[in-house]
């Protein structure tokens, strides 16, 4: 039994979220939670709201509540809408969280013991209208590299350049708009990055394995230009992890607290710390998945992220780690996805263009969608969400292949055998040809999952439930009835276990559906098939069934339209 450690990029208290943001971290981390979990090995899956800094503070306001408290209320709203996708977290925590605050103070304390934290006089920039410094997120303008006209002040979100605000080409307060801006001296305390871009360099060189996207990104922030620079790790902002150097004052950091970048990632480690006092359990509990000197060594840690995550993943939190001189656990595998866009265009949180995750639940359950996103997964260039895909996707994968042969078959025995799965019949050269197809299918299904290759892996699942179909249609059970009842029962009997290992495998994908399949079966065997004729030959003769509703409806073409128009406009 391995150990798994999964962490997926933390979404941002400020809104409810769209399905770009679900496909591109939090949703394929569960799938492969699920599947790790399913093969037997032991998970801690760990995600959290990111609740510091300029854009929670301007959410609050907008909702006229004191910071802390939208915080908690959106961290309630943002846990349950997880729990609405079947998100299987052990833990969703916060980054506003005690532990997370005296960590991170750790950290920057153990940083600066060793060297790697300067107190720079530096000049940012002040907004004379807004009567406020402007965190580098928060300043907008165009971007000197590829020209984009909406780069933010740390990064542009089209070609990730990492920049800093006096970069920008007529540049502009992204919350009001004012161009009346200045440059004020302020001292805050920066990362010494470059100090470790060696050490980081090489790190980043024994990870063979990582996809192109991880590496490629992480490798143009390191080389390009000048390099990996230093940054800072403070703001003047009210809200936030106070400046402290572990347990003691910071002399001249007073009123500042660290910004949102270098706390954000220490919050997996302190999520996991949540999880063990939420579960009544002592720090070695959640040491053993981060300490190496803890019990940590024999973990395999991996993260899920979207492309514009992965500068901050692969340099800036592991220079955090590396500079602490301290035995903490490094991820091993980083899974990084491009961007998903909507209906031509892309998803817009200000002008509500797209499906949002609460909307989403609201029109159908939640593995429709899960279903579509992962088989749809951005993972070697951006993808496109469309109706029409989406449509088709649904109402022929998961209606007429999966839906389909479990109706037929259940119906089917129901009207023709009464209760108990039927008895009778043996093995000819069709079921022998699907035992060994399926599981030759299985084995490649696993090592699709096991390399978290998201869509092949649906493509391999999809496969073996086509493959079941194609034997039904073959076998035709409901002819072989009318001339040999005990052959036709033993087809049936075959095809009850095929949807019972059916729910097992394709229950990382769609949960709610795998348990309905074993409902309906009166099974609660959720072990993983080995080998492919055991597998199918779990279920016996006499065993109770039920016919199940329909796994799943049709989506009709008038709905398809309605939707359209209702998610093309501005969200109210």
């Amino acid at each position: 039994m391995a150990r798994i450690l999964i962490t997926s990029a933390i979404p941002y208290i400020n809104g409810i979220k769209h399905l770009g943001n679900l496909v591109g971290s939090q949703l394929p981390a569960d799938l492969f939670a699920r599947y790790k979990r399913g093969r037997g090995d032991e998970v801690m899956f760990i995600c959290a709201t990111d609740e510091h800094g300029t854009p929670a503070e301007l959410a609050a306001a907008k909702a006229g509540q004191p910071v802390d408290v939208f915080c908690a209320e959106m961290h309630e709203v943002q846990k349950e809408i997880a729990a609405g996708f079947r998100l299987s977290f052990d833990h969703f925590g916060r980054s506003s969280s005690q532990r997370n605050h005296k960590l991170t103070q750790h950290f920057a304390g153990v940083l600066a013991d060793n060297g790697f934290i300067e107190e720079v006089e530096e000049e940012q920039v002040y907004s004379i209208d807004d009567g406020r410094f402007l965190p580098d997120r928060y300043i907008e303008g165009t971007c000197p590299n590829c020209g984009y006209d909406k780069a933010r002040g740390d990064q542009c979100e089209n070609c990730t350049k990492q920049l800093d605000p006096t970069d920008l080409v007529n540049p502009r307060s992204a919350i009001s708009g004012s161009t009346r801006l200045e440059v004020r001296k302020t001292k805050h305390l920066y990362l010494r990055q470059k100090a470790l871009k060696g050490r980081i360099s090489d790190w980043i060189d024994s990870k063979t394995d990582w996809p192109i996207l991880t590496t490629s990104i992480a490798r143009k922030w390191l080389d390009d230009g000048e390099g990996l620079q230093d940054r800072g790790i403070t703001r003047d902002l009210h809200w936030g992890v106070p400046v402290r150097r572990g347990d003691q004052p910071w002399p001249g950091m007073e009123g500042k607290v660290f910004y949102v970048w270098f706390d954000a990632p220490i919050e997996y480690i302190a999520a996991t710390a949540e999880w063990a006092d939420a579960n009544g359990k002592d720090d070695a509990a959640w040491q053993r998945w981060w300490r190496t000197d803890k019990g940590a060594a024999d973990v395999t840690y991996f993260q899920f992220m979207g492309k514009d995550n992965v500068p901050f993943h692969t340099l800036s939190f592991p220079a955090t780690i590396l500079g602490s001189g301290e035995p903490w656990k490094m991820v091993d595998y980083l899974k990084s996805f491009n961007y998903l866009n909507y209906d031509g265009g892309q998803f817009s949180t200000s002008q509500g263009r797209g499906v949002f995750m609460d909307q989403a639940l609201s029109i159908l359950p939640a593995d429709y969608w899960r279903w579509w996103l992962l088989s749809h997964a951005p993972e070697s260039s951006d993808s496109e969400f469309t109706w029409e895909n989406f449509q088709v996707s649904v109402n022929k994968d998961l209606a007429d292949v999966l839906g389909n042969l479990v109706s037929r078959v259940t119906k089917f025995a129901a009207s023709k055998f009464g209760a108990g799965i039927p008895a009778g019949g043996s093995h000819g050269p069709l079921e022998t040809a699907l035992i060994a197809d399926i599981g030759a299918k299985l084995r490649a299904y696993e090592a699709a999952m096991d390399a978290m290759e998201v869509r092949k892996a649906s493509g391999e699942l999809r496969a073996i439930w086509v493959a079941g179909n194609e034997y039904l249609q073959a076998a035709a059970p409901w002819t072989v009835f009318k001339t040999d009842p005990e052959q036709a029962a033993g087809m049936i009997r075959l095809a009850f276990n095929l949807i019972r290992l059916y729910a097992v495998i394709s229950r990382p994908f769609i949960p709610d559906a795998a348990e309905v399949m074993m409902k309906a079966l009166h099974c609660d065997d959720w072990s993983w098939p080995g080998d492919a004729s055991a597998a199918l030959d779990l279920l016996k003769a006499g065993d109770a069934y039920d016919v199940p509703e329909n796994l799943f409806r049709k989506i009709t073409d008038e709905e398809r339209a309605d939707w359209q128009v209702r998610f093309a406009g501005v969200r109210k």
